[in-house]
């Protein structure tokens, strides 16, 4: 009897499990195949609307070798040289934003964390800042704002680790706090630098930029962004298991054999890296970060694996039509990419919040 038990239990366990990694495969192929269709589309619509058969044909010139026509030349640089480095960076910047999103709020055990929370983004604010108001790093060129951007979050990270490190390690509360209050602190800064500029064009540029942008995209700022998000959900999705127990509590943690100081110490060395990248090509992006988790975890459920494995496409796919409408919906001027995710990330977190039963994935 016992073991007809067992057998009916086995059985009875198992189709559950398949039904949810059939759920699983089944967004992650609609997402992966929306996106594809979102890059096309990004690509194709614009000031100027290039027909989807003309941007496949420009595509397959460019990654082939093949040639084009004299007269198609303007339509190929718009495609290849403008419009695909700009959507490629807009879904590296929303997989980037969402998979550190993810990330922070199981390191803070915070609903409300984000990859600003640890002042990372407002350090990297006073570095561009200062080359847009004071020429800094002027010998650089094209990329003087993102090495300035680079090293503001560095200098930003370090100092928040410095501040919020003890001998009991770094607690939630503790990183949290210290991270808003230096945040503040740079933000301060960085008023002062507007406010000493030598001209007025100078304040207009940066507040441009701190709402976020991907005018200045290219295919030389591509490269290490890419990289550093396919590591970051790689080293993420190995750690998915310690990432759960993480968000359970340091005391549950330590239980289950997870050193929680040691994980969240490398957590936040490589969400502070990524994000410093990320805001150097792209400024301050609100709200994907905060957002996106929480919607991938309605859809799938609150283990790391499953929304580790949703999120990068889920807020890849965001941002790719946000960039969009930011640069068509008053066309030729453009918007500041962070007017639209928050003008669609303030309801949608409001709506959340009010959604019953509804709390960091759980009730």
């Amino acid at each position: 009897m016992q073991q007809g038990r067992d057998v009916s239990t086995v059985e009875t366990s198992r189709p559950p499990a398949r039904s949810g990694r059939a759920r699983l495969f089944a967004v992650v192929l609609v997402l992966s195949v929306v996106l594809v269709a979102s890059v096309l589309a990004g690509i194709a619509l614009g000031p100027t609307v290039v027909p989807p058969d003309e941007v496949v044909r420009y595509l397959h010139a460019a990654l082939t070798g093949g040639t084009i026509r004299s007269d198609e030349v303007t339509g190929y640089s718009i495609v290849w040289q403008v419009r695909t480095p700009r959507v490629l960076l807009a879904v590296v910047v929303g997989a980037g934003l969402s998979v550190v999103g993810v990330a922070i709020q199981a390191m803070v055990r915070n609903a409300l964390a984000d990859p600003f929370v640890l002042g990372i983004s407002s350090g990297a604010s006073v570095g561009a800042t200062a080359v847009v108001v004071f020429g800094v790093f002027a010998s650089l060129g094209v990329y003087a704002l993102s090495v300035a951007a680079c090293l503001g979050a560095l200098v930003a990270s370090m100092l928040v680790y410095a501040a919020a490190s003890s001998r009991g390690g770094m607690t939630p509360l503790r990183l949290v706090l210290i991270g808003v209050a230096l945040a503040y602190g740079f933000q301060a800064v960085m008023s002062v630098l507007v406010f000493l500029a030598p001209n007025g064009d100078a304040a207009r540029t940066v507040l441009f930029w701190l709402l976020g942008s991907l005018g200045a995209a290219n295919w030389g700022s591509l490269p290490l962004a890419a990289a550093a998000v396919l590591v970051c959900v790689a080293v993420l999705s190995r750690n998915s298991r310690s990432l759960d127990v993480l968000s359970m509590g340091d005391e549950t943690a330590a239980s289950l054999g997870v050193d929680a100081v040691a994980l969240r110490r490398r957590l936040f060395l490589l969400t502070s890296a990524v994000t410093g990248l990320l805001v150097a090509v792209s400024g301050a992006v609100a709200f994907v970060g905060l957002v996106m988790p929480h919607l991938v975890r309605i859809v799938v459920g609150s283990s790391h694996r499953r929304v580790l494995a949703v999120a990068p496409l889920a807020g890849a796919c965001f941002l790719v039509w946000a960039d969009l409408v930011s640069r068509t919906l008053f066309a030729p001027e453009e918007l500041p990419l962070g007017v639209i995710t928050a003008l669609v990330g303030v309801p949608v977190f409001i709506t959340l919040l009010r959604r019953r039963g509804y709390l960091f994935g759980g009730r």
